[in-house]
């Protein structure tokens, strides 16, 4: 009798210990957004299987870059998979229609998207949510400071016909009205589109100094391409959605001279030793290409490493007041985000609070340009 208790006391202790964290991922490893969910998808194979003694299991899903499909993968994570903590998932629209499911179910999420609009303001809703790309508001102050120092005085600009674009578009206006700058052009189109003739050709008649592009991955080459094919040759912005591989692959030569913000870790060996991103961002680009080869690593995997490292320092905490599996974890686990301080990250220095959700500064980018088919940082 004495023995088969204690033996039931031992197996109830280890399940205790061997309480799996439950993490869900939804990435766009396939559709318009591939080229930046395949390298998302990827970093997750880098992520730590164990945080804070309790075992990680990741579940990763695709949306296929579609709006719809991302919050049905929500809804199967949490209903299904009972997850304990969503990342993802990479476009804006989509990570915007997920809010409301991860808010109803109470579960956190970490989206991979641009938009400050994911995050801002943090009301009922967006307390469940954080991210940890760079929000196109500090990125459009860095592309206009960039144009006020060039003497750039009109700007055209030519966008996706989304919520990724429509937020670009209003970042723009608002930091360039600041300096002085005038926006006398304004196109859209989709993520899909094959021609934007039309579209050039009106901001070509404009005459501006300048254009941006707000577009992201490998669409977001074609209004470059046709810029040039029209002899535009004022300078060209790009937003921090093309910083990777294969937007430099399939553009070529047509995206020579794109100007653009991104994250450090896309030019981490052009760093000074000063920049406290350096070393983080060697070690992921290095762990990154040891396992999918040289030249593959880009700003959007770095995203997900970031997201890990947020896990590394909230998961701990959060098991501090509950177990994996419950609403108390995750009510925990939010906290701990938010609460979140001085995590130096391959992107910036993450400083989470109850008013922002992301937490990065300044620090979190620099100006590079496409020269010679590859990435160089501009002093």
């Amino acid at each position: 009798m004495r023995t088969r208790l204690t033996l039931t006391v031992l197996l109830a202790c280890t399940c205790t210990a061997l309480a799996d964290v439950r993490v869900g991922v939804i990435v766009s490893s396939t559709g318009p957004a591939a080229s930046l969910g395949i390298p998302e998808r990827n970093t997750v194979a880098l992520l730590p299987q164990t945080i804070g003694g309790q075992k990680v299991v990741y579940t990763i899903l695709d949306d296929a870059s579609d709006t719809t499909a991302a919050v049905t993968n929500t809804r199967k994570l949490i209903q299904e998979n009972k997850v304990d903590l969503i990342i993802g998932t990479t476009t804006t629209p989509a990570s915007l229609a997920m809010i409301d499911v991860v808010a109803e179910a109470k579960v956190p999420l970490i989206s991979l998207a641009a938009s400050e609009g994911i995050i801002k303001p943090v009301d009922a809703k967006r307390q469940w949510v954080f991210k940890t790309p760079q929000t196109d508001a500090l990125m459009a102050a860095a592309i206009v400071q960039h144009m006020q120092q060039n003497k750039i005085k009109t700007v055209g600009y030519i966008g996706f016909n989304d919520a990724y674009g429509e937020g670009w578009l209003a970042e723009l206006k608002r930091s360039a009205a600041a300096r002085g700058i005038r926006v006398v052009a304004e196109e859209r189109y989709g993520r899909s589109d094959t021609s934007v003739t039309g579209q050039i050709l009106k901001i070509v008649a404009a005459r501006p100094d300048a254009v941006l592009i707000g577009a992201s991955g490998v669409p977001a080459v074609l209004p470059q391409k046709t810029l040039n094919d029209r002899g535009y040759s004022g300078k060209i912005y790009q937003t921090h959605g093309v910083a990777n591989a294969d937007f430099l692959r399939v553009g070529g030569k047509d995206v020579e001279g794109a100007i653009l913000p991104a994250g450090p870790v896309l030019v981490a060996d052009q760093l000074p030793d000063s920049s406290p991103s350096k070393r983080v961002g060697l070690n992921y680009m290095s762990l990154y290409e040891s396992r999918y080869g040289k030249d593959s690593v880009s700003t959007f995997g770095a995203h997900m490493w970031d997201a890990g490292l947020l896990m590394q320092k909230a998961i701990p905490v959060a098991l501090k007041r509950a177990k994996p599996g419950t609403a108390e974890f995750r009510d925990a686990l939010r906290d701990a985000l938010e609460a979140t301080r001085n995590v130096i990250g391959s992107h910036g220095i993450f400083n989470l609070s109850a008013t922002d959700h992301l937490g990065l500064d300044a620090r979190s980018r620099v100006m590079v340009q496409v020269v010679n088919g590859t990435w160089k940082l501009l002093k």
